[in-house]
This record gives C-alpha cells, structure tokens and sequence, in this order.
C-alpha cells in the first residue's frame, strides 16, 4: 500500500509528473532502430532534465509516480525526496493498463490533500511552466482541463477529482485518443477545456519536427534535448565517382575513420577503371547509376537514411571532425556548405577562394566543391538535385535561394582539388574566366546540354 503524506502546507496544487525511470531497452522504444537502446535511453534523460527546470518553476508541489525500477536517475533531476522547495515525492504508478495507472495516481495525490492535480508526461520537453501555471488556474472554471499533442494525443490532464471518464480510452497511442477523453467526459456532463498544444517526441519525425524548430528557438537548441538532437543528428555522406581511380585511394583513407560515425555511400557512375572495386574492396557501400553527377547523388539520397545529406566531391580534402562542423550548422540551419580553400598559393587561386566562400555565404550560392549538406526532408520536398549535364549544383543553390533558404557555412575549411584549373597562372585565370563565362550563360538561358559541349571533363 502507498505511503500517504500531507501536501505541503503553502501550495493546493500538485504536480504529477508520471514517467518511468529511464533504462535502456524499455524506454522511447518506438525510437529504435533510428537510434540505439542507450540512445534512448539518453535521450529520456534529457527531456527529463528539461521537463524537471520548468516543473521546478511551476507553482505546484511535484509529485513523480514512476514505474521501471526504484527512480535514482528521477531523484537526480527533480531533486530529494519530500522537500518540496527543491525537491519531490515519489510513488510508484499501480494499475494493469496506462489508463487505470494515471487514474489512480490522480486519486492518490488528490487523497494527499490537494485540492487541484494536473498530471504531464515527459514526451514534451518543450512544455514550459507558464502552461502548467495556466492549467491550474482554468480547473478555476472547469472541470477538467486537456493539453492535446499534434498528433492526436495528450500530454497534461487536470482536475479536482479523479473522473474515471478521463483514463477510460479502449486504446491509448493512437490518433483519437485526444477526441475520445473528450467526448467521453462531455458524456459525463463534465465541462472540459483544452490547454496550449504541444508536440511530442514519441518516433524519428517527432525528432525531426523538434530540429526544425530549434532552427528557429535558441531556448530549444541549448536545452538538453536540442544538445542530444543535435549530436546524434545522422548524416549521409554521398560521393558520386566516375573513373576516380587516382583519387579514391585518399578518399577512402579520409573516411575510414568516420564509418562508425556516419553513413557512407559511394555511387558509381559505370567507371571503367577499376574504381566501384576498389571502394567495395575497402568495405564501402557501392551504388550504381547511369552517369551524371546529378542523378548519381540523387540516387544516393534515395538509398540513404541520414538526417543530413552531405555530398562531397571525390577529390576534396575533408577538414578534422566534419561531421562535427556539419551538425553545428545544421543546428541553426536547414542547409549549408563549407567554406573551400586550394592547396594553391597562386593569387588567382587565392582570390577563387575568397570569391567562391563570398558568393556561398554572402550571395547564398555555394557550389558542389564547398560540399554541400542539407536536411533531408528539404532535399526531397524541394525536387532534388536538377538532372541535367552540368550546373546542377548552381541551380540546386538557386532554387534554395528563391524559397527563401539561407545557407550555413562552417567555420573549418574544406580544401577543393585544383586540378580542373591546371598548372601555372594563364591556365587557372583561363579556366576562372571560363567557368564565369558558362554560368553567364546559363543565367541567360542557354540549356545544360549546350553548356555541357564546353565543359571540360578533367577525367
């Protein structure tokens, strides 16, 4: 039988904060295999730890009824047991289902003494103690008060008695469970009021839909959950190759380390030099497509499975902890490039570098030698990588650009490969002017396939 103890003397309202003690394999189950039993675990903790600051700051004693094991992480975040001014009471949830579970810890509270009791899950770490304050002042009014989830579900429930209406949902975790609460007290005669709408994180698009708005809220990005989402963000790295057998050694040494860190895929476009065996004799991912930069990476995105799509060029050199580099910006931004340099101490490469890293940050046009990443919904719903012969890469940034997209740049350099622009100053200024004059072109309409006649395959 549960311990009954008296509300504390200076607050009517509790808190019920009804959750499990995080353990791996038991905990955001519905996360895997997106992400790893530990790393669900990790990021229960999390939202607890943000859950836990803004409970502390509502006016409510709080109350954590638990299940999964005796609460040693639970005690860490919401503090000592019974000392309500930097602390909480623990009791262990009781019932056969989720909804007779919750019931009971509501009746149990409210036979503590309390004269309101509002009970949250921990799905909602954006949820702020202003929300929680404004449920206990509208049970001044109503009856019952409901915080419903965009997905058709709820995360707070409040009253003043323990209506069984409330909890009697035939099956809870799906769509209608929100609808069916409220109509089931209304039923009742019980008046009913819906409190502010969050979302939950209950499968990988919640996560996604989390990064999203993060993007936008720097109270999301720094809190704890926005830390996790960030640094298990996944990312795609894409590298289409073509007869690369000269280059694809030193690529593969770069990225030998990072295969545990990231999704790597190589997509070949029907080399004939030796270049698909030798990745898949590394122990790479091969793909294979018809040739064309374009629809090599855009099948790549395809079969991958990242929440960032990074496509790299086969003969850049990769700065230290990229993926690093590449989750700071995704962190603030739905896409970006890197910032490029030549292993090149002539002045016109020089000024290439300082053109090329002006016109990616400052005109919004990085090109595909800069190494572009891109959240992988956007990718998809902004039609992908043009296919067309050349300049697939330049248009890409310029339909990002006129949606209205601003790209990211990273604070470590990528080195870009200088061979397309030869040996000695008259080749690389020729070859400057050159790449200018066929952009101009194109912005004035002449097709890719026209382009593709003067461009140069240095392979």
């Amino acid at each position: 039988m549960m311990e009954v103890r008296v509300r504390s003397e200076n607050n009517s309202n509790a808190l019920i904060v009804f959750t499990r003690e995080p353990q791996a394999g038991k905990t955001k189950t519905r996360m895997m295999p997106y992400l790893s039993p530990e790393q669900c675990a990790e990021l229960h903790r999390c939202m607890l730890r943000d859950i836990a600051a803004e409970a502390k700051r509502a006016d409510a004693d709080v109350i954590v009824a638990y299940t999964g094991g005796e609460p040693v992480f639970l005690r860490k975040v919401f503090g000592k047991e019974g000392r309500f001014r930097s602390g909480a009471v623990y009791i262990r949830q009781h019932g056969k289902d989720i909804g007779e579970r919750m019931e009971n810890a509501v009746s149990d509270v409210l036979g503590m003494g309390y004269r309101k009791a509002v009970l949250i899950g921990t799905d909602i770490p954006e949820l702020e103690a202003e929300s929680i304050d404004a449920a206990f002042a509208l049970l001044d009014v109503y009856d019952v008060v409901i915080g419903p989830t965009e997905d058709g579900g709820y995360y707070l429930t409040g009253m003043k008695s323990a209506y069984h209406e409330a909890f009697d949902v035939k099956q809870y975790g799906t769509g209608t469970v929100y609808e069916e609460t409220v109509r089931s007290l209304e039923e009742a005669g019980l008046s009913t009021v819906k409190a502010d709408i969050y979302a939950d994180i209950d499968i990988p698009e919640d996560a996604a839909g989390y990064r999203r708005r993060m993007r936008e809220d720097p109270h999301l990005r720094h809190s704890h959950t926005g830390r996790f989402l960030r640094d298990n963000m996944k990312i795609s790295v894409i590298i289409p190759v073509y007869n690369e057998s000269k280059e694809i050694g030193r690529m593969l040494d770069q990225l030998n380390s990072y295969q545990d860190r990231c999704e790597i895929i190589f997509v070949d476009g029907e080399s004939t030099d030796g270049t698909a065996e030798s990745i898949e004799n590394a122990g790479f991912t091969v793909l294979h497509s018809e040739k064309g930069r374009a629809k090599q990476m855009n099948r790549g995105a395809f079969d991958s499975s990242g929440d960032v799509l990074f496509f790299l060029h086969c003969d850049s050199i990769l700065p230290d902890d990229f993926d690093r580099e590449i989750k700071k910006v995704m962190a603030k931004n739905e896409w970006g490039c890197f910032g490029v340099k030549f292993p090149s101490r002539n002045f016109f490469m020089l000024t290439n570098r300082v053109i090329s890293n002006h016109r990616a940050f400052r005109r919004q046009l990085p090109f595909g030698d800069q190494g572009i990443f891109i959240d992988r919904d956007l990718f998809f719903e902004t039609g992908m990588f043009p296919e067309i012969p050349v300049m697939e890469d330049y248009e890409f940034s310029r339909r990002l650009r006129r949606y209205g997209f601003r790209p990211g740049m990273t604070a470590k350099r990528i080195t870009s490969s200088p061979r397309r622009y030869g040996k000695g100053t008259r080749s690389i200024l020729q070859t400057e002017i050159s790449m200018w004059y066929l952009r101009y072109l194109y912005r004035k309409g002449c097709s890719s396939e026209k382009l593709q006649e003067k461009y140069m395959d240095i392979r």
